[in-house]
């Protein structure tokens, strides 16, 4: 089900197939997530230069009939939408279910080298600390399971702020630093001439 403020995998797709209603299509994740597999002809916005430079983003956009976020779920592409919607952009969409959702209905994806998605790993984390927290309390000592309640808690707020403290450490890490980012002005510039990156 979605709502005036999402699109789903089929619309998107109808759209796309009409040239004169084919939205402009944004990917919101991260420079691995993106690389690792995205919907062809998707601009690579990170959340985090949309929310710096909201504000020139939207001019860019402001002429588009059609603009669709797409991330991993949808809750990145939502805080997306909800900062263009702050500057004025009320048009803007995000895509039900995300890129999985585009691709089980059929859309056409780049794939390039596989990277585990920023969400899994913040699962592998949390579940990992809470085992961890969980077994140490019962052999080591039971403020160990502090390190349980800590983790919950923080899963907790994360979900009623809709932001990710783990998501966004996991970022900074290696693994993930080996994908970077466009730089904001490139970005801009490609959406301004509308060019998408090689």
């Amino acid at each position: 089900m979605t709502s005036s403020s999402t699109v789903s995998a089929a619309q998107l797709l109808a759209w796309q197939s009409t040239s004169d209603a084919a939205p402009l299509v944004i990917d919101v994740r991260s420079a691995a997530e993106f690389d690792a597999v995205h919907v062809r002809g998707a601009y690579h916005v990170p959340l985090a230069t949309l929310g710096e430079h909201t504000r020139e983003l939207a001019d860019h956009l402001a002429h588009d009939d059609r603009v669709v976020l797409v991330c991993q779920s949808g809750v990145r592409a939502e805080q997306g939408r909800r900062h263009l919607a702050a500057v004025g952009l009320e048009h803007a969409q995000v895509l039900h279910g995300g890129v999985a959702a585009y691709e089980q209905a059929g859309g056409d994806v780049v794939r390039g080298r596989r990277a585990w998605a920023l969400e899994r790993q913040v699962r592998l984390t949390a579940g990992t600390l809470v085992v961890t927290g969980l077994a140490a309390g019962r052999l080591l000592t039971p403020r160990a399971r502090l390190l349980a309640a800590g983790i919950g808690t923080g899963l907790a707020v994360s979900a009623l702020t809709d932001t990710c403290a783990v998501g966004a450490a996991l970022a900074r890490m290696p693994w993930n630093r080996d994908h970077t980012d466009p730089e904001p002005g490139d970005t801009l510039d490609r959406l301004a001439r509308r060019t998408r990156a090689a």
